[in-house]
């Protein structure tokens, strides 16, 4: 990831962010014992700017969301429910990132996005049913110039995530994401994506993947 250390953060935010609506806009399983509040506090925490005051916070509140009875038992997750449970690992992540600043951490964030896209094409392709967006995937796939094998979901991260490292590279480095005109920009550009997300999870969910 060629990008500076502060930037390397905030790509990990915008790679967390872009699942962000799916976790959200589903109803969180009421036996994980989980305050869905909670977790969109932690997206806002971690993009906040950087400092102990916000550190300090999101520190504390994985500390009490690891207190959740999710931790201590089993759990047999549906197709929407393991992409919840796989972005509430990515915020985990996201919370060794402040104690341990590098891009290995970062990456592991960043990469995690990556592959949750590329298992969303693996559901839709694997699906009985026709997606109601295939001919729209199908046009957009065919107009890429490279990124050939890759389906629609995981193009379209990629090119997100293109954008966004292209954004932080020119970002001033005490810039953030919600206090810069440029960090809103690519924070509504993953919130774009997400809510494709969400709506293509319903769509599995509706046709009972």
């Amino acid at each position: 990831m060629d990008l500076k250390p502060v930037h390397q953060r905030l790509a990990a935010v915008l790679a967390l962010w872009r699942w962000r609506a799916p976790l959200l806009a589903f109803q969180v399983d009421a036996e994980w014992g989980i305050d869905p509040a909670a977790l969109g506090s932690l997206f806002q925490l971690a993009a906040s700017p950087a400092g102990e005051q916000s550190d300090h916070a999101y520190r504390r509140a994985i500390a009490e969301l690891c207190t959740a009875p999710l931790f201590t038992s089993e759990v047999d997750p549906d197709t929407v429910q393991l992409f919840q449970l796989e972005t509430i690992s990515g915020l985990l992540t996201f919370g060794e990132l402040l104690d341990n600043p590098g891009v290995d951490v970062a990456k592991r964030v960043v990469d995690g996005s990556a592959g949750l896209a590329k298992y969303l094409d693996d559901l839709v392709e694997g699906s009985f049913y026709s997606h109601p967006s295939e001919e729209a995937h199908r046009e957009y796939l065919a107009n890429l110039a490279d990124r050939a094998g890759d389906g629609y979901f995981a193009s379209r991260n990629f090119a997100v995530e293109s954008a966004c490292h292209r954004a932080l590279r020119a970002l001033p480095d005490t810039a953030g994401l919600l206090d810069s005109s440029t960090g809103r920009e690519v924070l509504a550009l993953c919130e774009d994506f997400s809510e494709e997300l969400v709506t293509t999870m319903r769509w599995l969910r509706a046709t009972g993947h």
